[in-house]
């Protein structure tokens, strides 16, 4: 089979897919389906952080965000989170023992290091 033949058979598959989903675009069209939608009309709202993504990394983000993968930054703060979680647990009165004094300099630690990560990524746009 030639990569031309094998490229003709692609594109045909598309454009039968193509078709198949203009069909039923022109189905819910006329049926007032889309019309009734609360977005009909109006451009759609991500409401992720997509249109702030630079363009270059937009793909790269929407792929490690569907495969469940979470930024380093986000996972910082969720540790972030959890030591204060922790630290407040333990109540005001153990804030002179060492396990909270212990938790306290994590937490310090934690916070300037994702304050940094996130400066980096200020000024230079990248890693």
């Amino acid at each position: 089979m030639s990569t031309s033949s094998a490229q003709d058979k692609k594109e045909q598959r598309l454009k039968l897919v193509e078709d198949e989903i203009g069909r039923h675009l022109a189905e819910s069209e006329k049926s007032g389906e889309l019309r009734s939608a609360p977005s009909y009309g109006k451009p759609l709202g991500f409401g992720d952080g997509y249109d702030e993504t630079p363009a270059e990394l937009r793909m790269p983000m929407k792929v490690l965000k569907d495969a469940g993968v979470v930024p380093p930054e986000v996972e910082a703060m969720r540790e972030i989170a959890a030591l204060q979680a922790e630290l407040d647990s333990l109540g005001p009165e153990s804030a002179d023992n060492a396990a909270a004094r212990a938790l306290k300099q994590r937490l310090a630690e934690k916070r300037q290091a994702l304050a940094l990560r996130l400066e980096k990524l200020r000024s230079s746009g990248s890693l």
